[in-house]
């Protein structure tokens, strides 16, 4: 029972998605559209291959000593790794078993929390990916509202599950100076947060909209500069510091 999913692709040597070398699973289906997605190909949950779970822990397992001797592990991604949810959970559970490894999320959070209980129980660390925090803006940007997101962040945060924030700064899409303190100041109510990455937006994934005969909605669309990038962070820092002062304060 949930011993198969819908694979896109492995990555059997990552560096960013986690601490250390990671094992580095790309499931297959997403529920959001993001204009500035580099794997478009992975929305399409009929896409991809089968596999089971003994089938993946073969192809771990000739790496799991650089893995063991990094402080890496194991990270599913996507696509939307929580739409797999049971599958996704039977895996990690199974490398934590044999080899003890570090499991970790790449995630939306465009989930039930209910859903996922299972999932979070074997899951050491959440990269969840805050896209925008204004609602109709996000919209826009990934056809879907943020309101599942933000839920799911609160979730994680009362149960204390480390999470590493991710945000990525697209010029004129989501650097704006109101939406960059809201970020901020929505990162400094949870109690959670081991990391803040701020990612530049890149066109690396151009090339796969135009395979599939898509229209890139980001067309013209810039990376940000150093100096953006530098103002953008301080922003979000400094509303971050200032809500933790008022959340301490208060308790």
């Amino acid at each position: 029972m949930h011993n198969e999913g819908r694979i896109h692709s492995i990555d059997t040597f990552g560096t960013v998605d986690g601490p250390g070398i990671r094992f580095v699973l790309f499931v297959q289906g997403c529920a959001l559209q993001c204009g500035y997605c580099h794997n478009p190909d992975t929305w399409n949950p009929r896409d991809g291959r089968t596999a089971t779970v003994e089938e993946l822990l073969a192809e771990i397992e000739p790496y799991v000593s650089y893995y063991s001797r990094s402080g890496g592990g194991i990270t599913v991604t996507g696509g939307e790794p929580t739409l797999q949810a049971p599958f996704v959970a039977r895996l990690l559970a199974e490398c934590k078993r044999r080899w003890g490894l570090h499991t970790a999320l790449d995630s939306s959070g465009f989930c039930d929390p209910h859903h996922v209980e299972e999932l979070m129980e074997v899951t050491d660390l959440v990269l969840l990916d805050l896209k925008q925090l204004n609602r109709e803006r996000h919209i826009a940007l990934t056809s879907q509202p943020n309101d599942r997101t933000l839920a799911f962040a609160r979730w994680l945060s009362e149960r204390g599950k480390p999470v590493w924030i991710r945000h990525v700064l697209i010029p004129d899409v989501t650097d704006d100076m109101a939406d960059l303190t809201a970020l901020g100041a929505f990162m400094g109510t949870l109690g959670n947060v081991a990391k803040f990455e701020l990612l530049p937006y890149h066109r690396m994934g151009v090339h796969k909209w135009e395979r599939l005969g898509k229209a890139y909605p980001l067309e013209g669309v810039r990376p940000p500069e150093e100096k953006e990038m530098r103002r953008a962070r301080h922003l979000i820092e400094m509303a971050m510091r200032d809500a933790k002062t008022v959340r301490i304060g208060e308790s």
